[in-house]
């Protein structure tokens, strides 16, 4: 008698996880199938550093191993369209990579803003130039953030909702790129590193108020790489690349899965 109902109350525990399985998730897998997915951005989305690049992309550089193609990959969205392009501002977004949105989209990413506001300026500075210079250009840049950047980001802000008013619109920062008293013992000094740090979140600040703003889903992606940084002896981040140089401080394939993925994936 005690083995029927152990065996009975086994049964009623496997056919609530058939049904869970069959039900719930079943409903869950075909409402992700079901979406439209839109990646729009810069390099950072594109997969710049991440290689495996899709010789169709031209000069855009979108990867095969950037986070958005991995997502969907995963996810196997109804529709899946890339146009994140290698160098892209505000600017670029707004004039050349929103065709594919429509009422019919459902997810949109993005990252932008890091080219307005000159990040490769501010580290071939940083680089190339005293610590001075570079600690002044990172200021520079922090002006920019706070009088010019908030404007731009809305107007493509406000092009994605006009297109794509039902969407879900994700925007993801930037990584810290330092991890201050590490394993580097040449290069830029503390001090720079800091800087630098200290203006990616500056930027990322930014950039999260003004997501919230239009009721869109800011994703970090500094906890991610934290303990990943350049000079972390386990870097997701390009340092210097002399010999391609258009990839340094840009994230490593398993940046893109280890650190833009989760997050994204965390917030989606």
């Amino acid at each position: 008698m005690k083995l029927s109902r152990f065996a009975a109350f086994s049964s009623s525990l496997l056919l609530g996880a058939v049904l869970a399985l069959t039900g719930a998730g079943a409903a869950q897998a075909a409402e992700t199938a079901a979406l439209d997915y839109v990646a729009l951005g810069d390099s950072y989305s594109s997969g710049v550093g991440a290689g495996s690049y899709d010789g169709l992309s031209g000069d855009c550089k979108r990867s095969t191993r950037a986070f958005p193609v991995l997502w969907a990959s995963a996810n196997s969205p109804s529709s899946f369209a890339f146009t994140a392009c290698s160098g892209a501002r505000t600017g670029d977004v707004t004039s050349s990579q929103l065709g594919p949105l429509s009422t019919a989209t459902d997810l949109v990413s993005l990252t932008v803003g890091g080219n307005d506001a000159g990040f490769a300026d501010v580290m071939t500075t940083c680089v190339l130039q005293s610590e001075a210079t570079c600690i002044n250009r990172v200021n520079q840049a922090k002006g920019y953030v706070d009088t010019t950047l908030p404007g731009k980001l809305d107007a493509v802000y406000s092009a994605i909702r006009t297109k794509a008013p039902n969407a879900r619109v994700v925007v993801l920062g930037y990584p810290r790129f330092y991890k201050l008293g590490g394993s580097c013992v040449a290069g830029l000094s503390e001090n720079e590193r800091r800087a630098i740090n200290d203006a990616a979140d500056y930027l990322n600040a930014a950039t999260a108020k003004r997501a919230a703003d239009h009721g869109y889903t800011f994703g970090s992606v500094v906890p991610a790489f934290t303990g990943h940084e350049i000079c972390s002896g386990s870097a997701w981040l390009h340092s210097v690349n002399w010999l391609n140089i258009g990839e340094s401080y840009h994230p490593t394939a398993a940046g893109q899965s280890g650190g833009y993925l989760p997050s994204f994936r965390a917030v989606a």
